[in-house]
């Protein structure tokens, strides 16, 4: 990696796009509680006083779509009529059963779709993740928890975080700059937020991972207030925060995002199994940084190519890495769903604070050897 400095960015749960993303996956959850056979395909768009979802979904489960949205956005702290947008908005449900022409290829164990997924892993941190990113989902998560649990009252859903690392020799030193942006009640003025956040937010993450950076280097709410986030600002959308839900822009994404999606999609199940070989690969020692693409067809059982490439940072040989890498997993679709025991609902956890990166999800098991 030549970069000198690089930048990633991450959002709070009550971001408009995370919105969209943890009703899609908490539908997909519901179908596959009562029913781990469920195809699935939500999208969910949310703007002022109103909230959309549209798809396919084919399952035995009972669902009452209009319950799970709505709790969900009560969840997410949307409960207050002043914002324009909480639990109680206008909802519409526009959703159908699967197109029989794809059911044809999944129903023989084949791939939802065509496409290719990369999976990425990286020895800067424990989480073997770029550090970049780690951070920035770690002060996102922060700032939500000060808000649920009445830390810091006065913050409203919503919020971003941005984070700019230095490196020397493709390997991070210091945090360079920290950017937060975050909705807060009309009375709090930006010098105590940005007080609150330091002592709250941006300490407790820093020192977990050894590192510093001065409060008045600091940015918040960079226009000077943030009053109203939310739907009622900025239309949200399912599937469009992919690269905070992947590496923060640091590895290389496939072409297809994950929430809403039954692990039948490979744009889904395909990434996290890359994502497992690539953190056991360097888990292993035999890399610093290893990325591992794989392609699939429509209706197709098994990729159609495969790779791994390490960025010169390989300890073994290429060949032996790579005989490595393919027998960690069945890259099958069936394979992977079975290894990594996909048809259960596991899926809203992961629509916040990225897919990757955290231990309580299968594909970031570190395998027996």
């Amino acid at each position: 990696m030549n970069y000198k400095v690089f930048t990633s960015e991450s959002v709070c749960s009550g971001h408009p796009d995370k919105i969209c993303d943890q009703v899609s996956d908490a539908i997909l959850d519901a179908a596959l509680l009562g029913d781990p056979m469920s195809r699935v395909a939500v999208e969910t768009m949310v703007t002022t006083d109103q909230l959309i979802m549209a798809g396919e979904v084919t399952t035995q489960s009972k669902i009452n779509y209009e319950d799970i949205a709505r709790k969900t956005v009560c969840d997410l702290g949307y409960t207050d009529n002043t914002l324009n947008f909480c639990d109680r908005s206008k909802i519409l449900v526009l959703i159908h059963q699967q197109s029989p022409d794809i059911a044809l290829g999944v129903d023989k164990d084949g791939a939802g779709d065509q496409g290719m997924m990369f999976g990425y892993a990286s020895n800067e941190t424990p989480e073997l993740m770029p550090l970049p990113i780690v951070l920035s989902h770690r002060l996102a998560q922060k700032i939500d928890e000060a808000r649920e649990n009445n830390i810091l009252p006065y913050l409203r859903p919503d919020g971003k975080t941005e984070v700019t690392i230095s490196y020397e020799n493709g390997k991070p030193v210091k945090v360079e700059r920290l950017i937060m942006a975050v909705p807060h009640k009309e009375e709090v003025d930006t010098p105590q937020i940005k007080t609150d956040l330091y002592k709250n937010v941006v300490l407790p993450v820093l020192s977990q991972y050894g590192l510093e950076f001065p409060e008045d280097q600091v940015i918040v709410n960079g226009t000077g207030r943030w009053i109203i986030g939310g739907p009622a600002s900025d239309t949200g959308v399912t599937g469009r925060k992919i690269v905070v839900d992947t590496y923060g822009g640091m590895g290389r994404i496939g072409g297809g995002a994950f929430s809403g999606k039954d692990p039948t999609k490979v744009d889904r199940s395909g990434a996290y199994a890359v994502r497992y070989i690539a953190k056991n690969i360097v888990a292993a020692g035999l890399a610093d940084r290893a990325e591992v693409q794989i392609a699939y067809v429509i209706g197709q059982r098994d990729p159609i190519a495969k790779a791994v490439e390490t960025f010169g940072t390989e300890k073994a040989t290429i060949a032996e890495i790579e005989k490595f890498a393919w027998g960690l997993l069945d890259l099958s679709v069936p394979g992977i769903l079975k290894s990594l025991n996909l048809r259960r609902p596991i899926y809203r956890e992961t629509a916040r604070y990225g897919h990757f990166g955290r231990d309580n999800f299968p594909w970031e098991k570190i395998a027996s050897r």
